[in-house]
C-alpha cells in the first residue's frame, strides 16, 4: 500500500527516480504494472512455468528492501516539505519479508524525512522460523525508542440472554470480522466468529471473495482472497486453486517465506491420492523455498515423504535431482556427500530416459546431467563437468527449436563460462559470458561475472564498466558495489573507492572485506579515528582476522610499539604470508630498539612483497645498525623509483658513513633543495657519522 500511494505521485514529479527503481517496485506492487511498464525483463522473469529452471537468490528481497528505502529517501526529498509519519500497526504479525524491510528502514531512513511509529503487541518481536537476513528485533533494540501505549479497550461482550438483539450483535461482530478480511484480533470478535454456524461463515467468505475478485487487484489474491477461499464453501477446489496461484507467483518472484506458508496451507487442503498434481506442486515449491532459505534438512524430509507416497516417475525424477543437489550443495559442508549426490543424479537421469516424448526426454536429460556436472565440479572433476555441460548445450540445439528452453540454455552457457574460468581458460569464459549476455542482457549477475573475468584478464577498466552495468540493472547489490570499489582501488582512484566502500557498508555493515579495505584506506590517509572504528567493528565480526589485526597493529605503533608487536605477531600466526604484517612488525621491533629482529622481519616482508616502503624501512634499520653498505643498496633501489627528499637524506647518510663525502654532500644538497626543513636532520647525520 505504501508503494501504491507513493509511486503515482513520484511518477508525476520525478519519473526518472521511479524508473531507476522499476525492478523492486514491480516486484512488490504488481498492480503498478498498469502505470509503470517493465523494461528490464529477464529470461528468468519471462520463463513459462514448464521451463523455469532457475530461481532467484534468497537475498533478492533484501535488495528490494534497500531499493525501496532509497526510493523513499529520494522521493520524500522531492515531494515533501517536512518529515512524514509512517504508522505501522501490528508489526509483530508482519511476514518475514516485511520485517526485513522495516528493519532496514529503522537503520537507514533519515528521521528528518520519515518518522516511524511501529506498534507491536508486546515488548519484543521474536523472529519466526527461518529468520531473514536482517533481524527486526535487533533493529528495534538498536534504533527504536520504546514507548508504552494505551491499550485499546476490548469490545464489550453481549449479555447471555434469549434476546434476539444479543444474537444479532454476535452475528454482526462475526460478519464484520469477515468483511474486515479476518484481521481483527479482538478476542470477543474471534469468539463471536467461532460461534456462528460454519455454513453461514462459509457463505460470508464466498461473498467477500467474489467482491474482492471484482476489484482485479493481484495482491488481494495473495492475501485476503486466499483466506476467504480457504474458509469458503469449496476450500478443496477454489481454495486450492487460489493458493496454487499465489504459491507459483511467490516462488517465481523469490518470496520464499510466503511460498512455504502457501505450501503448508495448500498441503493441508489437498489429498495426495486424488490431487497428486496439486499436492506435488505445493510440496516441491516448498522444498525449493526451504533450500533457498538454507533449510535443507526440512526439504530432504519432504522429498522422502514424496517418494513414500507415490510411484509417479516424474515426482521421483524431480525428487532425485533435488536430493542430489541437497547432498552436494545445500547441506553444511561437513555433512555433504558427493558420492551419494552422484547416485541420486544418476537416478534422475535414469528416470528421464523413461520419458516417451523425444523433446521432453532431451530437455530433462540435459537438465539432470547439468546437476551431475555440479556434483562433478564439487568433486574436483572439472573436465568431466565441462564435458557434461558442453554436450548438454549441443543436445538442446539438436533436439529443440530455437525458442524452446531459452532460460535453461542460458543457464548451461553460464555454467560453462564458470567452469572454463575454473580451469583457467578465461578468454573462452569471456566469450561464453558475452554470448549469454546477448541472449539475456538484463540479468545483472551475468554482468557481475563478466566483470570478475575481465579483472582476471588484467582489464580493470572494462571490468568496471561491467560492474556499473550490473548496478544499473539491479536493486542495491552489495557484492557488485564491493567489486566496483575494489576495482576503483586497483585503478588508483582512492577517493572514489573510499566512497564506494562507504556505500557497501551502508548496505551491509557486516561486509567484512569492505570493512577491512576501508580500514586500510583510512589508515593510509592518516584517518586514525576512522581506521580504529573499522578495525573494532571488523574484529567484532571476526576476532581473529589477520588483516584487521595487522591494521590494528599499525595503529598501535603510534602509541605503544610493544603492544603493536604482540598484535602483529598474532596476525602472523594466522597469516604467515601477510607481507604488511611482517613490515609493520619490523617497524615495531625497530621502535623497541631490536634492530636485528627489525631487519629479519623486513627481510621477510621484502621476500613476500618487494615494495619500496619495505626497502626504505629496512634501509633505515640497517643504517641504525651500522650496516651502511646494505643500507645504501636499499636506499639506492628506492631512489630509482621514488627520488623523494627523505630517501636522498638517508642515502647521503650512508655515503657519509662510508667516507664518500662528496657524494654525500651532493645528496644532502639535493635533499635540502626540495625540503629545507630537513636541515637539522642533515646536521645530525653529519655530527653522528663524521669521524671525530
Amino acid at each position: 500500500m505504501l508503494l501504491r500511494a507513493l509511486v503515482p505521485v513520484l511518477l508525476d514529479r520525478c519519473p526518472e527516480l521511479v524508473a531507476r527503481h522499476e525492478t523492486e517496485i514491480l516486484s512488490l506492487a504488481h498492480e503498478l504494472r498498469n502505470l509503470l511498464p517493465a523494461r528490464r525483463e529477464t529470461l528468468t522473469s519471462l520463463a513459462v512455468p514448464a521451463e523455469r529452471t532457475r530461481f532467484y537468490s534468497r537475498l533478492r528481497t533484501l535488495r528490494h528492501a534497500h531499493g525501496i528505502v532509497e526510493l523513499l529517501d529520494s522521493g520524500l526529498r522531492e515531494i515533501s516539505d517536512g518529515p512524514q509519519l509512517l504508522l505501522v500497526d501490528n508489526l509483530h504479525e508482519a511476514d518475514p519479508t516485511d520485517r526485513e524491510f522495516f528493519a532496514l528502514l529503522l537503520r537507514r531512513a533519515d528521521p528528518a524525512l520519515l518518522r516511524l511509529r511501529l506498534a507491536t503487541a508486546g515488548d519484543t518481536v521474536p523472529e519466526p522460523a527461518g529468520a531473514v537476513a536482517v533481524a527486526l528485533e535487533a533493529a528495534l533494540r538498536r534504533f527504536a525508542v520504546p514507548v508504552e501505549a494505551d491499550r485499546p479497550r476490548p469490545t464489550e461482550e453481549p449479555q447471555q440472554t434469549e434476546d434476539p438483539a444479543a444474537e444479532n450483535t454476535v452475528i454482526d461482530l462475526a460478519r464484520g470480522y469477515v468483511r474486515g478480511d479476518c484481521t481483527d484480533d479482538d478476542p470477543l470478535v474471534l469468539r463471536a466468529y467461532a460461534t456462528v454456524a460454519p455454513e453461514m461463515r462459509a457463505r460470508w467468505h464466498d461473498e467477500r471473495a467474489e467482491e474482492l475478485a471484482q476489484l482485479g487487484e493481484w495482491s488481494l489474491r495473495l492475501g485476503a482472497i486466499a483466506i476467504h477461499r480457504e474458509r469458503g464453501s469449496a476450500p478443496r477446489q477454489a481454495g486450492v486453486e487460489v493458493l496454487r496461484d499465489a504459491l507459483e507467483y511467490c516462488v517465481n518472484m523469490g518470496f520464499y517465506h510466503a511460498t512455504i506458508d502457501y505450501g503448508q496451507r495448500g498441503r493441508a487442503l489437498v489429498d495426495w491420492t486424488e490431487q497428486l498434481s496439486h499436492w506435488w506442486a505445493f510440496t516441491t515449491k516448498m522444498t525449493t523455498s526451504l533450500l533457498a532459505l538454507a533449510r535443507p534438512v526440512e526439504a530432504l524430509a519432504l522429498y522422502d515423504e514424496a517418494r513414500g507416497h507415490t510411484d509417479n516417475s516424474m515426482v521421483h525424477m524431480q525428487a532425485a535431482y533435488a536430493t542430489s543437489m541437497i547432498y552436494t550443495r545445500h547441506l553444511d559442508i561437513g555433512e555433504r556427500d558427493h558420492r551419494r549426490a552422484r547416485a541420486w543424479s544418476n537416478a534422475a537421469i535414469a528416470y528421464a530416459r523413461l520419458l516417451t516424448d523425444a523433446r521432453e526426454r532431451a530437455a530433462h536429460l540435459v537438465f539432470n546431467r547439468n546437476g551431475l556436472a555440479l556434483v562433478a565440479m564439487h568433486e574436483g572433476r572439472l573436465e568431466e563437468a565441462l564435458e557434461l555441460v558442453t554436450e548438454g548445450m549441443a543436445e538442446l540445439d539438436r533436439t529443440l527449436g530455437p525458442d524452446q528452453h531459452q532460460l535453461h540454455r542460458s543457464v548451461l552457457r553460464h555454467n560453462r563460462a564458470q567452469l572454463l574460468a575454473a580451469v583457467g581458460r578465461h578468454e573462452e569464459s569471456l566469450v561464453e559470458l558475452d554470448a549469454v549476455i546477448a541472449s539475456d542482457p538484463n540479468y545483472a549477475e551475468y554482468h557481475l561475472d563478466r566483470g570478475t573475468t575481465l579483472r582476471r584478464l588484467g582489464r580493470p577498466v572494462a571490468a568496471l564498466a561491467s560492474y556499473e552495468q550490473a548496478l544499473r540493472l539491479s536493486p542495491p547489490f552489495p557484492e557488485v558495489h564491493y567489486n566496483r570499489a575494489d576495482t576503483l582501488l586497483e585503478l588508483g582512484e582512492v577517493e572514489a573507492a573510499l566512497a564506494a566502500f562507504d556505500y557497501v557498508l551502508e548496505l551491509d555493515p557486516n561486509h567484512l572485506d569492505a570493512r577491512l579495505n576501508r580500514a586500510g584506506l583510512r589508515y593510509a590517509r592518516d584517518d586514525d579515528e576512522g581506521a580504529w572504528h573499522d578495525v573494532r567493528a571488523g574484529l567484532e565480526l571476526d576476532p581473529g582476522n589477520a588483516h584487521l589485526l595487522c591494521v590494528r597493529g599499525q595503529l598501535e605503533l603510534v602509541v605503544d610499539a610493544d603492544l603493536a608487536r604482540r598484535t602483529l605477531t598474532a596476525a602472523l600466526s594466522r597469516a604467515p604470508e601477510l607481507a604488511a604484517a611482517w613490515g609493520a612488525r619490523g617497524l615495531a621491533a625497530h621502535s623497541c630498539g631490536d634492530l636485528a629482529a627489525a631487519v629479519a622481519d623486513l627481510d621477510r616482508a621484502i621476500e613476500l612483497d618487494d615494495d619500496p616502503t619495505n626497502r626504505f624501512n629496512r634501509g633505515t634499520a640497517l643504517l641504525d645498525a651500522g650496516r651502511f653498505d646494505e643500507a645504501l643498496a636499499d636506499f639506492t633501489l628506492v631512489a630509482q623509483e621514488h627520488g623523494d627528499s627523505l630517501t636522498r637524506l638517508r642515502r647521503g647518510a650512508c655515503l657519509l658513513a662510508l667516507g664518500r663525502d662528496a657524494e654525500a654532500d651532493k645528496e644532502f644538497q639535493a635533499c635540502l633543495a626540495v625540503d629545507p626543513e630537513l636541515a637539522d636532520e642533515v646536521r645530525n647525520h653529519r655530527q653522528r657519522l663524521l669521524p671525530a
